[in-house]
């Protein structure tokens, strides 16, 4: 058995479909475990004026990492590492450089951390206008501890390029795993016993959890994390100039986030909670589809444009869209439909209560609704990345970002002083008589956003690459669209009747109504696309029977905190 997991971990595919369904199963492991931390969260403290504190304790870390830990990116290094191993340098020229970008970006880390450390209580104000000055105060203490968490997360992704360069797949797919453990340990164990700073600690924990489990990895062949002086600033440029334009596109969705959570803190205290929860659900969906696919198509969509394929290279990324449509946007009806089973059973559990679950549940449904856009994204900004385009991934991200916030803005005033949006939005979100219903004109504001942002990047990827023959994007949404609604109206006509037949107040209960409405719903739209011949479809069951866990594979890279 051992032998098995190990070989599934330490073999190579190049089939795009074969190499997202294992990424797939990758990300489904990190995205469980994640839910599993967040149930802790609903069920220890419910959507509440602490957990607010606590996710708005986490923004000035995740851009901190987003803004200069992610420089040194595994996309960037593995290439360079590679390229010293197997030359004239060797391993020892390999570690020589290691230790030039280790020693750079952790001073650099370490200097700007203290500089945010001293800032703390004026950016808190930023993160939260809307907290009292209690919250703002520990805002202030939680953020501070957390700041350590980048710098330790930053040194273990920078590392993990070594992981990936011995093929140690097993360990470092392991290490996400890890990072949420250490949490989950600071919800039970330090909470109780420190407060709020136990879940600060968690954080912590959670990092250097993510760091020691590849150490022996680095022990082994190594490359433990040394200093090194005087420091190569010619291989720091080079690394920098490459990684950049991703840095600065995580940088635009991290500055977006604060500017969202900054509005959200206005509102009642917990919607900094439902909204963070909920878009913790929605994401799971894009993890699992756009980014495994958008990191699968990146090899090929590089080695196609430097070859002068152009024809190829247009091909593939049509043909990747089709596949991410036609897994999310099914996926997508579903969160709509049972979105408040789906929300009852990952979150309702303790503090956290019906009503919060109905209020959860309708920012689910929101988010969901760009779902495929944001999956989307993730492939066109890469395809432009491999022709060698960054300008227009990071125009289009600062115009949707400019567009999400405004949006989100605009629509919570419209909704304070328009009584007819009130009532329509909760009458046809089954959330009447919940107060602090405002929460959902922000994931609303999102969603817009990341359409915009998928149609503009869509747009100027039909300009550049797609004058080389059809896309054929119109008959998968022709076919997907149609099995989805009658999936999703299915679905919806077995919620009503297992309503009748399970005990609705017992989690098996609520369970067993959404999985089986789920399932039932997922049968028909596979028979419809497999009656009209879906080439998609057609090409997962061919994958499906190519067996396709007997590849190699390639692992993703951790980039979020």
């Amino acid at each position: 058995m051992v032998k098995k997991i190990l070989t599934i971990f330490n073999r190579e595919f190049t089939n795009t479909n074969e190499a997202a369904l294992l990424l797939g199963l990758f990300s489904l492991l990190s995205q469980f475990i994640g839910l599993l931390r967040d149930r802790s969260f609903a069920h220890m403290l419910g959507p509440s004026a602490s957990l607010d504190t606590y996710y708005a304790a986490f923004r000035i870390p995740d851009f901190l990492y987003a803004s200069i830990a992610s420089l040194a990116s595994i996309t960037v290094l593995l290439p360079f590492l590679t390229k010293r191993l197997h030359g004239a340098e060797g391993e020892r020229g390999a570690r020589v450089f290691m230790r030039d970008i280790f020693t750079a970006f952790f001073l650099l880390l370490v200097a700007i951390s203290i500089g945010l450390f001293i800032a703390m209580p004026w950016l808190a104000k930023l993160i939260a206008p809307g907290f009292t000055d209690e919250a703002h105060h520990t805002l202030v203490f939680m953020s501070r501890i957390m700041l350590v968490s980048p710098i330790i997360f930053g040194i273990s992704n920078m590392y993990g390029s070594v992981t990936q360069l011995y093929k140690k797949f097993f360990v470092y797919a392991i290490a996400p795993v890890f990072y949420n453990l250490g949490i989950i340990i600071g919800i039970f164990v330090f909470f109780p016993h420190f407060g709020l700073a136990g879940l600060a600690y968690g954080v912590v924990l959670g990092a250097a959890l993510h760091f020691l489990v590849q150490l022996p990895v680095f022990i082994q062949h190594k490359f433990v994390p040394t200093f090194h002086f005087p420091i190569n600033w010619i291989r720091v440029r080079e690394v920098v100039t490459l990684s950049l334009p991703r840095t600065l596109a995580l940088s635009l969705s991290q500055l977006s986030m604060l500017a969202l959570v900054a509005l959200t803190s206005y509102l009642k205290e917990g919607s900094i909670s439902i909204f963070s929860l909920s878009y913790n659900l929605e994401t799971t969906t894009v993890m699992i589809v756009g980014i495994s696919y958008a990191v699968a198509s990146f090899p090929i969509l590089s080695s196609l444009f430097t070859k002068g394929e152009k024809a190829l290279f247009s091909k593939h990324i049509f043909s990747t869209a089709r596949s991410i449509i036609f897994w999310s946007i099914p996926m997508a009806v579903l969160f709509i439909v049972l979105r408040a089973q789906i929300v009852r059973v990952v979150f309702g559990s303790g503090a956290f209560s019906w009503s919060d679950t109905k209020l959860t549940a309708a920012a689910l449904a929101l988010f969901a609704i760009s779902v495929a856009a944001q999956s989307l994204v993730h492939l066109f900004v890469r395809a432009f990345y491999a022709a060698g385009n960054t300008t227009i991934p990071f125009l289009v991200n600062l115009a949707s970002a400019l567009i999400t916030v405004g949006t989100a803005t605009a629509l919570v005033a419209w909704y304070h002083f328009t009584p007819e949006v009130h009532y329509f939005i909760e009458s046809l979100l089954r959330v009447d008589g919940i107060s602090g219903t405002d929460i959902l004109m922000v994931p609303l504001g999102f969603s817009i956003g990341s359409i915009a942002n998928c149609l503009l990047l869509g747009f100027f990827i039909h300009r550049r690459f797609g004058k080389t023959g059809k896309t054929g994007i119109g008959k998968t949404l022709l076919h997907v669209v149609g099995a989805s609604v009658l999936m999703g109206a299915s679905a919806y006509a077995a919620l009503s009747f297992f309503g009748t037949v399970f005990d609705l107040d017992t989690f098996v209960g609520i369970f067993a109504q959404g999985a089986l409405a789920g399932i039932i719903g997922t049968i028909i739209a596979a028979l419809i696309l497999f009656a009209v011949k879906n080439e998609e479809f057609l090409g997962f069951l061919n994958t499906v029977r190519t067996k396709f866990w007997k590849v190699k594979i390639v692992v993703p890279e951790q980039s979020d905190l």
